[in-house]
């Protein structure tokens, strides 16, 4: 299975046809000898290989430099990794009403940030907690990204989920002021594209309502929803904030309700670590790839071996053409 590191550099092909062109044109200039004799002996026309045969193996030798450049390689099937074509992002807020401790958790308070970091790793990793079996996503790539009046990426996607986790336990409520949702989700949507044709998942958490009027994006958080749909890429909306009547309140859930239906994901309210963990769950069956791709641990590169037949072809070119096929104007 071959493919190419950069394949642009395959427009350089163009250069052939035009040099051939080029040529075609070209008549060497005449040259006036004072006697004929000079030339007793030689054939009257050159050989074909004395016309052409330096011409084209200069062109194999650029043929060979641009395939060369173009970098192919192929993997080295005895490395083949198995792995289901998921990549998570979890976009996580960490404004300072996430260190407010309203979420009971064995009949202890704790934050609500406090709250994901009990809750996320055995979604990641596999466990249990207060009854609830997670199978872990080993093969996964997850990122981390938090967010309050700016966004920040905390740890790229990735298959090293021991990194992660422990990023995540060091998080802190950001001074930041601010809930800053569609540059969060732009972010998010900026680094799952960088995981290629898997299938992807934005995990957006928070517990208020987007309240940053001046986004780096220019874009409200329906619009980078409609971005989201448009990349195949679906949303999850796990709303951390108290029940409240509050104008604001109902305008924030309402724009996460939206935000997961139209990208074909789920807004899931939670009010608890119980319930945190049961809508990790439901993420956690929903979204069991039967997609399989590989991936692999080392590739042969060919560059090498094309790089030195262009010189190979090109020294032979010099030579030939000053030797055997020398001609005489």
């Amino acid at each position: 299975m071959l493919h190419l590191a950069a394949p642009l550099y395959l427009l350089l092909f163009l250069l052939v046809p035009l040099l051939i062109w080029q040529r075609g044109r070209y008549k060497a200039n005449a040259l006036l000898f004072s006697d004929l004799r000079l030339f007793d002996g030689l054939p009257a026309r050159a050989s074909w290989l004395a016309r052409h045969g330096a011409f084209t193996l200069r062109n194999a030798a650029l043929c060979s430099l641009i395939i060369a450049l173009s970098g192919p390689r192929w993997p080295d099937l005895r490395t083949r990794l198995d792995t289901e074509g998921i990549a998570v992002m979890l976009a996580l807020d960490t404004s300072g009403s996430m260190s407010e401790r309203d979420f009971d958790f064995g009949g202890e308070m704790i934050s609500r940030l406090d709250a994901v970091r009990r809750v996320f790793p055995p979604f990641v990793a596999g466990g249990s907690l207060n009854g609830r079996r997670f199978d872990g996503r080993p093969t996964d790539l997850i990122g981390l990204l938090r967010f309050a009046g700016r966004p920040e990426v905390i740890c790229p996607l990735t298959l090293q989920h021991e990194t992660l986790l422990g990023m995540l336990d060091t998080l802190r409520p950001d001074p930041d002021p601010g809930t800053n949702l569609a540059d969060a989700v732009t972010l998010g949507l900026a680094r799952l594209h960088t995981a290629g044709p898997r299938r992807k998942l934005l995990v957006l958490l928070t517990d208020g309502e987007d309240n940053e009027r001046r986004t780096r994006s220019g874009w409200s958080p329906l619009q980078t929803g409609t971005l989201a749909k448009s990349l195949g890429v679906v949303i999850y909306t796990i709303d951390a904030g108290p029940d409240s009547s509050q104008a604001a309140r109902l305008l924030a859930r309402q724009t996460l309700e939206e935000l997961a239906e139209m990208t074909g994901g789920v807004y899931l309210p939670v009010k608890d670590t119980a319930a945190l963990a049961d809508a990790c769950q439901r993420i956690d069956r929903l979204e069991r790839s039967s997609i399989v791709s590989f991936q692999y641990r080392r590739y042969h590169e060919g560059y090498p071996w094309f790089g030195v037949t262009a010189f190979v072809f090109y020294v032979l070119a010099e030579l030939l053409d000053r030797t055997l096929w020398r001609r005489v104007p």
